[in-house]
């Protein structure tokens, strides 16, 4: 079973969650923000994981540690189930429309953390959601994921399209990645371990 729980717990934030790489697409997600539970929901159902996660956060502050830390917790997630890396594909990428908005993202899992974002957004919020967090949240994923992340839009367009292209993609690109293929023995690499 390629799956992860974790908790943590700071004085900005109390979130714990679980994570099914090989799931159908459930999710069970509370942040307190609206439109980041979509974006999380998308994500979950459009890579076919399973994902439930829950965030108490600061949100009388802003909703910055909470969106940061549910990153943190997904990435440290992601890592878990993925394991030791064993026959997967390793690499994914896809590119996806979203009505006049175009997104490309690509990873590697490879235990080297490296985030690019090349994107701007017409507008400051999306709903309760602070625009600038976008990047925040992919960064933190990336690196407490270990995984090489980028996130590069194409045709910009209506920010609510271009951020739920984004979390779309790198669902697609993370399911492709962690593919298991029978034609590869142990891990997908010439160094012998990554």
């Amino acid at each position: 079973m390629r799956t992860s729980t974790k908790e943590r717990n700071t004085k900005e934030t109390k979130i714990s969650g679980s994570f099914n790489i090989d799931g159908k697409g459930a999710s069970e997600i509370s942040t307190g923000i609206g439109f980041f539970n979509h974006m999380l929901e998308g994500f979950t159902k459009h890579g076919l994981f399973d994902l439930k996660l829950t965030c108490d956060g600061d949100l009388n502050v802003d909703g910055h540690h909470t969106v940061e830390d549910c990153g943190i917790v997904l990435g440290d997630m992601i890592k878990e189930a993925v394991g030791d890396k064993a026959g997967i594909k390793r690499y994914g990428y896809f590119i996806l429309p979203m009505d006049e908005a175009l997104v490309l993202c690509a990873v590697d899992l490879c235990d080297r953390p490296y985030f690019s974002f090349e994107a701007e957004f017409d507008a400051p919020m999306c709903g309760d959601f602070d625009t600038e967090l976008v990047k925040e949240f992919f960064y933190a994923v990336s690196y407490s994921a270990r995984m090489n992340l980028h996130i590069k839009v194409i045709t910009p367009g209506n920010a609510h399209h271009v951020i739920e292209a984004m979390f779309k993609a790198f669902s697609k690109a993370l399911d492709m990645a962690t593919q298991v293929d029978e034609r590869i023995e142990g891990i997908l690499t010439t160094k012998g371990a990554l």
